[in-house]
């Protein structure tokens, strides 16, 4: 992954490739998964939901944006499909609590895909009552076109690869990652 090219100069240079916008939670935690995922060509963490003019982290922090923390995912899908990529991310979040993810709370945290196309916004439709059976629960995870995108700070890119032993990661971001490599094994890098 790189910091300094963005998902979107990556995915204009190369346009076989496609991108995914997910919030479930914490983005950190949602970014440390994706990461992993072969096919994956960058994970971003970023701010979407709104059209808030000055997106930063301060701001989204206090729920009052309409912003969700999100990442954007761009695989290739000659490797992985975007169905594959949603059950990673019905795997590695909780969706059927709404605004809430542990201890996060908020609607900066909410379960939501920002789609980029009628075909992700119906595969995504679809999937839902899948995912609500293997939960036992009703989905609360939005679904939506994405209509404005921020890139987060700096500080929030690959996070989770440059703090590994801080405290929030042991406790949150360590145990999806187990979950991750148990039932996706065949997918990871």
């Amino acid at each position: 992954m790189s910091i300094a090219t963005t998902i979107a100069a990556q995915a204009a240079q190369n346009p076989a490739y496609e991108t995914a916008t997910l919030g479930g939670g914490c983005f950190w935690c949602t970014e440390a998964s994706f990461a992993a995922i072969n096919g994956v060509i960058d994970v971003e963490s970023g701010y979407a939901g709104s059209n808030y003019p000055r997106a930063n982290y301060e701001a989204v922090c206090t729920g009052s944006t309409g912003l969700a923390e999100v990442v954007q995912v761009l695989f290739d899908p000659a490797v992985i499909t975007y169905e594959q990529i949603l059950k990673i991310f019905f795997a590695v979040h909780n969706p059927t609590t709404l605004n809430q993810q542990g201890a996060d709370r908020g609607t900066q945290y909410r379960s939501v895909i920002f789609t980029h196309s009628a075909a992700q916004d119906t595969t995504a439709r679809t999937l839902i009552p899948n995912i609500e059976e293997t939960w036992g629960k009703s989905v609360v995870t939005e679904i939506t076109a994405v209509n404005h995108y921020t890139r987060a700070e700096d500080y929030h890119q690959e996070y989770f690869s440059q703090h590994p032993n801080q405290g929030y990661c042991q406790a949150v971001i360590s145990p999806k990652l187990a979950k991750l490599r148990t039932e996706y094994a065949a997918l990871l890098k």
